[in-house]
């Protein structure tokens, strides 16, 4: 059971004073705490590509680079790169790059996105928005298959056996297919047989169960061996010594957060309410004390069958000492309770739900 952080790299106002912090000193902060992580037993940290003023991170793998020679044993991915709008050369490029400066700890998780802003910046149309996808991950997957590739596409200009390099550490060099949980999108990653991760972020972590089945029996389908698949969650919360603290650190940054998203897309107002019945058990947020917290990631391994567990922190802008307080609570005292906790429950049962 692998048990990491995600974060998106916000710079939204603060919800006590309205500052804004710089881009340049927020992404600072996100390698004092990949750094942390690792130092702290983490097992993987994923930063999200965004285009858009509120997000510092638009380059995944130049943030991850830069905390690769400071790191030792962590695990470095995008969370996601979006990639219908990129180039799937210069993706591989960047993270042949990155697992080459880390020696082999990279990893690119693709997905379509559910922010758009990418694409009109490089001339994409939505319309096109699943068939980009489908090819570019196609070439993508072709790419790190051969050093030299021949390929041909509707959306990119054709390649006749040119090599792509660097070439990277690990072969093949690792890709998830990140998920918000759509039937098509899980049964793609079990029918190619890449490890799956799933944004848990609403509902019932418990319903995406059916989902997890779905993408083992399209891998089983197409003559993958499913006990060697991994699949992933991504669900925000944070950690502090007491549950009522944790609860009351992050929930002003978090409905600040969730909502201007939520004006965006048109959901409804997001209240003290809502936040209390997500930190709930069977909720989606992972928000409390060290033990609490445990119980909830070790409920989703037995229930769900996830493999990797990433806890989103922070969700806006919250003090830079809070969240490296969270990351070190993860490590030191969350991560070992699962752990032992989830290798004893795999001795007894085999690890089936």
């Amino acid at each position: 059971m692998e048990i990491g952080i995600s974060t998106f790299v916000e710079t939204t106002p603060d919800v006590q004073t309205g500052e804004v912090m710089s881009h340049a000193q927020r992404l600072r902060e996100v390698v004092e705490e990949i750094v942390l992580a690792d130092q702290v037993g983490l097992d993987v940290f994923g930063v999200g590509e965004h285009h858009r003023e509120d997000y510092a991170a638009s380059s995944p793998a130049l943030v991850l680079a830069a905390a690769a020679s400071q790191t030792k044993r962590i695990r470095l991915t995008s969370a996601v790169t979006v990639l219908s709008s990129a180039d799937p050369v210069r993706v591989f490029q960047d993270f042949a790059t990155l697992d080459g400066i880390s020696n082999g700890r990279a990893e690119i998780m693709a997905g379509r996105g559910s922010f758009i802003e990418s694409f009109p910046l490089f001339g994409y149309d939505l319309n096109d928005y699943d068939e980009l996808f489908d090819e570019k991950l196609e070439l993508l997957l072709k790419i790190r298959e051969s050093e030299k590739v021949t390929w041909e596409g509707k959306h990119r200009p054709a390649i006749h056996h040119l090599g792509v390099y660097p070439r990277p550490v690990q072969d093949p060099l690792p890709v998830w297919i990140g998920s918000g949980g759509n039937q098509e999108s899980v049964i793609r990653a079990g029918l190619l047989g890449l490890p799956l991760v799933l944004a848990i972020i609403g509902g019932k972590p418990t319903q995406f169960a059916p989902l997890v089945e779905l993408y083992k029996k399209a891998a089983a389908h197409a003559g993958h061996d499913v006990s060697k698949l991994a699949v992933g969650s991504h669900s925000h919360g944070f950690i502090a010594e007491e549950t009522e603290l944790a609860a009351n650190k992050f929930f002003p940054s978090t409905q600040a957060s969730m909502s201007k998203l939520g004006k965006e897309r048109g959901w409804g107002p997001y209240t003290r309410s809502t936040f209390d019945a997500a930190r709930s058990f069977e909720g989606a947020l992972y928000v409390g004390d060290p033990e609490t917290v445990a119980k909830k990631i070790i409920h989703l391994r037995k229930n769900v069958g996830v493999t990797r567990f990433m806890l989103h922190v922070p969700v806006g802008t919250m003090p830079h000492a809070d969240v490296m307080r969270a990351v070190e609570l993860l490590g030191t005292e969350v991560a070992p309770r699962v752990r032992e906790e989830i290798a004893k429950w795999e001795a007894e049962t085999g690890g089936q739900k």
